[in-house]
């Protein structure tokens, strides 16, 4: 069965008598290469099992099962389970939970799966896209790589260098848990219906050990969505929204203590930056609290 034949498509969807539901962000793949390349390209080999979310019809799901020992599917529509038994009717390595992954405990549902390597393969709905890669990297598990397809511009901002344009708060956090590359743009007319904007295909490899250790990780994190937090404002004073506790002028030492200028901002700041940092910030806090 050709998942990417638009006839194909609109077939099986009829048989079901589904739509196409903006809500859930589905728009499914028309071109078989790309299909293959993404199954193919998702874990450079490293992995025996893959994640998927959201697979729809299976269009990818169904590549990923030809390639992989066994592939976990989430599925947040339930009138899509039934269409995924009928299009991956030929394999038995694959299982389907219908649930939403933002309210999954993903390290529960991926357990059975650690063994020979887990790793992430998506085509994420754009209106979520951060926050389903936050539930990722936060859930703790020991996943290889995330491969995704995301919007153009989030893909942009996803491998952004330090001090572009284009450098965010998703940067910083992604740039802490591994490295992202583009791996290809997909025109929009590579979906059905097509979305109004091009997408790409990111990879992201975790790291096993992580390079940098700041002291607290909570105020880590704390630092970086202040920092970014009101970009056109100078990293003291994008800082003072983000950190109530402390003093102007104690924020301003931690800045200058770490051999930042205070007219900084905060894209400007390196990982081994923004580590120092709220390294120092956390000292700064624990002394607030001490005293309190």
């Amino acid at each position: 069965m050709n998942l990417c034949d638009i006839k194909t498509i609109k077939q099986v969807m009829s048989i079901y008598g589904l739509t196409f539901r903006k809500e859930f962000g589905q728009n499914f793949l028309t071109d078989k290469l790309v299909v293959e390349d993404i199954a193919e390209l998702c874990c450079e080999g490293q992995s025996k099992n893959i994640l998927e979310i959201g697979p729809g019809i299976g269009t990818l799901t169904y590549e990923l099962a030809a390639r992989y020992e066994n592939v976990l599917a989430v599925e947040l529509d339930r009138g899509l389970i039934p269409v995924l038994a009928y299009t991956l009717g030929e394999y038995n390595n694959v299982k389907i939970i219908n649930d939403d992954i933002m309210k999954c405990d993903i390290a529960e549902i991926t357990a059975p799966y650690l063994e020979g390597g887990l790793s992430v393969c998506a085509n994420l709905p754009y209106y979520i896209t951060t926050p389903i890669l936050m539930a990722l990297l936060e859930s703790k598990v020991a996943f290889d790589y995330i491969t995704v397809m995301v919007q153009s511009e989030v893909a942009d901002r996803l491998c952004a260098a330090p001090g572009s344009r284009d450098c965010g708060a998703i940067t910083a956090v992604l740039a802490y848990y591994g490295t992202a590359e583009r791996l290809m743009k997909v025109p929009a007319g590579k979906f059905l219906p097509p979305p109004k904007v091009d997408s790409a295909v990111v990879r992201i490899k975790l790291h096993k050990d992580k390079p940098y250790a700041p002291k607290n990780e909570e105020i880590f994190f704390r630092t970086i969505r202040a920092a970014f937090g009101q970009r056109r404002k100078t990293l003291p004073n994008a800082l003072a929204a983000g950190f109530g506790e402390l003093t102007r002028p104690a924020i301003t030492e931690a800045v200058t203590a770490t051999g930042l200028d205070v007219n900084i901002r905060g894209e400007r700041l390196t990982m081994p930056d923004f580590v120092a940092l709220s390294d120092k910030l956390t000292e700064l806090i624990a002394e607030v609290y001490t005293n309190a």
